[in-house]
């Protein structure tokens, strides 16, 4: 039989999408009050993987990651996606009479063996967490690198994401020790 035990803490990771340079400085403050402070983030870079946002957000739209120098528990990560959702509602803007978003912010976490994702969209390969959340393994570590899977989606195979995640993860190793 097998033990039951506590994982390792997780490494929290948050993906953001945003329409301008003030949005982005908004979000980042918000996230690091209740979430500590931001060890490392990516370049900022053109979102150009998809139009899903497009109608909603606007044109010109931007990418970024960011990780939190604070450890957390993995199972906290439906009640993280339920404030990030409540934050991207706290951004947004009334344009022509509805109410549209201006950053779109994915919390996830790294550990040794992967990246995990939490969403508000149910598929054959996520998980329900709690709280109208699910969490789907996006990337796995294997051979020195992360590595895609077939729901993987485009951005999060883009090398310079892939770039930041190994070291996120690099200092994740350290701090677990």
């Amino acid at each position: 039989m097998g033990q039951i035990h506590t994982p390792d803490p997780v490494k929290l990771i948050c993906g953001l999408i945003f329409s301008g340079q003030d949005v982005l400085q908004q979000a980042v403050e918000r996230l690091q009050v209740r979430l500590g402070t931001i060890d490392i983030h990516s370049e900022v870079f053109p979102f150009t993987h998809t139009d899903y946002y497009r109608q909603e957000m606007g044109a010109d739209l931007k990418r970024m990651f960011v990780s939190f120098q604070r450890l957390f528990r993995c199972e906290q990560l439906a009640e993280l996606k339920v404030f990030t959702n409540g934050l991207e509602e706290n951004l947004s803007q009334i344009n022509q009479g509805q109410k549209k978003r201006r950053a779109n912010i994915d919390p996830g976490y790294l550990e040794a063996s992967k990246l995990v994702l939490a969403s508000t969209k149910n598929f054959s390969h996520r998980i329900y967490l709690g709280r109208g959340v699910f969490a789907e393994v996006t990337l796995q570590y294997r051979a020195n690198r992360f590595q895609s899977l077939p729901w993987t989606y485009p951005d999060y195979q883009d090398p310079r994401v892939l770039d930041f995640l190994l070291l996120a993860r690099r200092i994740y190793m350290e701090q677990i020790g």
